[in-house]
């Protein structure tokens, strides 16, 4: 994820949306259920975003 994250990600919605999308599919590849992947998509920005702050 560090590779995919550029300056202002935290302020784009499209870059954003990247990184989401990135998520998701790790995600599905280790088989993690579906109808909690959006609580987790939530947990990975916040700490990416308190991680680059």
């Amino acid at each position: 994820m560090k590779k995919n994250v550029t300056i202002g990600w935290t302020l784009r919605e499209s870059a954003r949306a990247k990184i989401k999308v990135m998520v998701k599919r790790i995600l599905n590849k280790h088989g993690y259920l579906p109808d909690l992947q959006e609580e987790a998509v939530k947990t990975v920005l916040a700490q990416a975003e308190l991680l680059c702050a």
